[in-house]
């Protein structure tokens, strides 16, 4: 059996997630291939920051993308032209489930009767699921409209969304998939058994682990990452944030003791997570847990500087207990 070491997944994940070469300014449809969470006020634009350059304030409402609840019925920022796979692809298989859920979208859909109203409605998310209803999420209110029902085959909605889920997120797992999708572990371990074609088993330090055999290469030559990016929370979990560290869930292990309530985020330089940053409007505060060269040091003011926030600024690099404080102006 092949086997992958956590720091060649690590090291495939970063890259495969345009985390470590930016993509060309305007990239956005590529940059949420599989969604970029937006649960923390502007997560997805910071997402999207990190893999696209040049990127703008506005650019998280492009015409290209649009919002709904996706994965974990979470606010996500998803490509308009797979809105499908995002939502018909996480429909239970049981008939009588998808019923219920069209019920649902039936009932939000003739609240709204055409208009963009403020959310709140009951059943939203998991209506959501039928692929009617898109989100506006301001950070201050959630809209909510309805869309056309996507024409895409529910089958092939499923197994794409699996296939996408293996093609970052790898390697991984039918467990780690029906979390990931918010899936019933039955219905998820059936969209599995579907790509079984298309799937390699691996040992993944120890523990089975599978990919997508067209991606086995890619695995093994995965550069190195190299330079400093500002991580939201949701893209730590490309670190491993299960208890063994090696896949994207379930599980939530700490990835650096500078983490806390207020610095939820990750400072990746090099691949490593050195640190931890959190926001409030446009004060910027990052906590080390070692000590950064001038170039590094340079590089993470500049990632601040280009966060499309009005006003991004860096306050304070600390350390406290973890590094030498080296405060800026």
């Amino acid at each position: 059996m092949r086997v992958v070491t956590r720091e060649q997944a690590v090291s495939y994940r970063l890259h495969v997630n345009h985390l470590t070469e930016r993509l060309s300014a305007g990239s956005h449809e590529e940059a949420a291939y599989v969604g970029l969470q937006d649960t923390a006020p502007r997560d997805a634009l910071l997402g999207l920051h990190a893999r696209v350059a040049d990127c703008k304030p506005s650019d998280w409402a492009d015409p290209c993308l649009i919002q709904t609840y996706s994965p974990r019925a979470a606010v996500y920022v998803l490509p308009r032209k797979d809105f499908g796979v995002f939502t018909l692809g996480r429909l239970p298989l049981a008939t009588e489930a998808i019923r219920r859920v069209d019920r649902l979208a039936d009932t939000v859909c003739r609240t709204l009767d055409g208009r963009e109203l403020r959310g709140g409605l009951p059943d939203l998310r998991e209506a959501c699921s039928s692929g009617r209803i898109a989100l506006r999420w301001t950070t201050s209110s959630l809209w909510v409209r309805e869309v056309p029902r996507p024409e895409i085959d529910l089958d092939e909605a499923r197994k794409e969304l699996c296939r996408r889920h293996v093609h970052r997120f790898a390697p991984t797992n039918p467990r780690t998939f029906a979390w990931w999708a918010g899936l019933a572990a039955g219905d998820a371990r059936e969209i599995w058994n579907s790509l079984a074609d298309e799937l390699l088993e691996v040992d993944f330090d120890g523990t089975p682990g599978w990919i997508l055999r067209a991606d086995e290469q890619r695995i093994r030559e995965a550069p190195p990452a190299r330079g400093v990016r500002l991580l939201v929370e949701p893209d730590l979990r490309l670190l491993g944030r299960d208890l063994d560290g090696r896949f994207i869930a379930p599980g939530k292990r700490t990835l650096t003791p500078a983490a806390d309530t207020f610095h939820p985020n990750g400072v990746l330089v090099d691949g490593r997570i050195v640190g931890a940053w959190g926001r409030k409007g446009a004060k910027v505060d990052v906590v080390l847990t070692e000590q950064l060269t001038p170039l590094q040091d340079d590089a993470l003011a500049a990632e601040v500087a280009a966060f499309p926030i009005s006003g991004a600024r860096l306050v304070a690099p600390v350390g406290g207990e973890f590094a030498a404080q080296r405060p800026r102006g």
